[in-house]
């Protein structure tokens, strides 16, 4: 009997590591667009976070998701980013 390895991430916000389906992955697409991934399987640079608001604004407030993309991200894209996952978190 074959175990299968579980792929792990690291949350950009508390830095803990959980299985990829647990988490929500944050995209920047090949046209420099940053927009929540749902399905993880969009074309582009992706950073993962927790499915919590908390999580993502501890990312925002540390910088590490403007690392982990390697862009500077605007304001009115970590509002976006924000109200979406609020919806999504319901």
């Amino acid at each position: 009997m074959n175990t299968r390895k579980i792929p792990l991430r690291k949350c950009t916000g508390c830095g803990e590591m959980k299985s990829k389906k647990e988490m929500i992955r944050v995209l920047k697409t090949p046209e420099d667009e940053i927009i929540l991934d749902i399905t993880g399987k969009k074309n582009g640079r992706g950073a993962y976070i927790c499915n919590s608001l908390e999580c993502l604004r501890q990312a925002i407030k540390s910088k590490g998701l403007e690392r982990s993309l390697k862009t500077a991200i605007p304001k009115e894209v970590y509002e976006q980013l924000e109200s979406e996952l609020s919806d999504i978190v319901k």
